[in-house]
């Protein structure tokens, strides 16, 4: 099969789930034989722009011309049988639904968030969950200043939504949601339930398992409060009053509450801050693991750390909501505490580390719960299975005539 994959890149300072995700993928089709190209643009790269083209960046959001004549140029010559389309914010647009339409290939795309009904992409909104935009205009997140607190940057992410909504929904032939529970909100907000497929992202075989009870707890991933880190700081200091939990806390990330983390951690022998760890050490950090701690207080649409420690034989203490509620089964695979509650997240993390904890025999359910859901294997078939159909829809309204006119013509929403 020939895929075009398209992805604007997140920020290499920071982690980014998503980048991984693509990478992994593009990897894995590539491995069992069939040809994959990448239409991308970095981040990283508006950093070199002058400044009149960083200032031109905000009105690119919602529509990049330049975009939609390069990727059907792109098509009209590699004639892919699909386009998988994953993250167009800032550089790339929903142009490229146009350029798309253009060349006459049908469109995929995974939905790594909410996006499609929240400018931000969290649901998520001072220190709790948002849905005010949810089946209805983008105006609440521009006046609350929903992306990086600034209504100025909101606006060119709200625009886009409102402009581009129904281009999205009728111009990609299957969105591949990452959890059901995703979906769920999706089809609530009005999206066609028809077009939306759950698709978990898979975990490639680290390569290396947990030998043992493990020897730290770890959070692994970008440090934000929409995240959960100051919920665990919170709750590892309430451990910590009482005695502590026999083993110590390791921190691995980066982010906005980096400085915030490092103070915190400073001088204690119970908390290591690691900072920004490679894909190796990543995996040897999950490896020796009690368990992976993922307190996210937003509504995670899937949880890539809790499937990467499934993979190595370890549990998960997790937040019991969204996609986490899916992921881990509670008291089989992991723990589940009350979202949002300190108490609670402490109440598991002194279970999980207690002496003679069932910790190991989750972790061996979390291997099992692995291999049966988020391996390679099942991965490559989910992918192929929503590539099929994308491309069978396609076919059968070109013989029929296309009845969603306008779909991915004009050069606006």
């Amino acid at each position: 099969m020939r895929v075009l994959v398209v992805h604007n890149r997140y920020a290499s300072a920071q982690p980014s789930g998503e980048n991984k995700v693509v990478d992994q993928e593009v990897a894995l089709l590539r491995e069992a034989g069939h040809r994959i190209e990448v239409f991308e643009r970095r981040s990283d790269d508006i950093a070199a722009r002058s400044l009149p083209g960083k200032a031109a960046v905000p009105l690119l959001v919602p529509w990049n011309p330049a975009v939609r004549a390069e990727l059907a140029a792109r098509l009209r010559t590699a004639r892919p049988d699909v386009v998988h389309i994953h993250n167009v914010f800032p550089l790339l647009s929903p142009a490229v639904l146009a350029a798309c339409a253009d060349a006459g290939v049908p469109a995929v795309a995974t939905l790594h968030n909410y996006t499609q009904v929240c400018p931000p992409g969290t649901l998520h909104r001072d220190g709790r969950a948002c849905t005010e935009c949810v089946g209805s205009t983008p105006l609440p997140a521009v006046r609350h200043g929903c992306y990086r607190g600034s209504r100025l940057a909101t606006v060119p992410l709200a625009l886009s939504l409102a402009v581009n909504r129904r281009r999205w929904w009728t111009g990609v032939e299957r969105f591949f949601c990452i959890s059901a529970a995703q979906r769920e909100v999706l089809v609530r907000a009005g999206m066609p339930a028809e077009r939306l497929a759950v698709k978990h992202n898979f975990v490639p075989e680290p390569g290396v398992r947990r030998d043992g009870p493990g020897e730290h707890l770890l959070y692994l991933g970008r440090l934000a409060e929409t995240k959960g880190v100051r919920l665990l700081m919170a709750a590892w200091d309430e451990i910590a009053a009482g005695g502590g939990a026999g083993v110590p806390l390791v921190i691995a990330g980066a982010g906005p509450l980096e400085r915030e983390v490092t103070a915190w951690a400073a001088g204690r022998d119970d908390v290591r801050y690691a900072g920004l760890l490679d894909r190796d050490e990543c995996r040897r950090a999950v490896a020796r693991s009690v368990a992976v701690v993922a307190p996210s207080t937003w509504l995670e649409a899937f949880g890539l750390v809790v499937v990467e420690a499934m993979a190595a034989g370890v549990p998960a203490v997790a937040a019991a909501h969204g996609a986490f509620t899916e992921l881990v089964e509670d008291g089989v695979t992991g723990l589940l505490h009350r979202p949002g509650e300190a108490a609670s997240l402490a109440s598991c993390l002194r279970r999980i580390t207690a002496e003679g904890a069932p910790g190991e025999a989750m972790g061996r359910a979390a291997r099992l719960r692995y291999e049966q859901g988020f391996s390679p294997a099942v991965g490559l078939e989910r992918l192929l299975e929503g590539y099929r159909s994308a491309i069978a829809g396609r076919t059968a309204l070109a013989r029929g005539g296309d009845s969603r006119a306008g779909r991915g013509d004009g050069d606006s929403g």
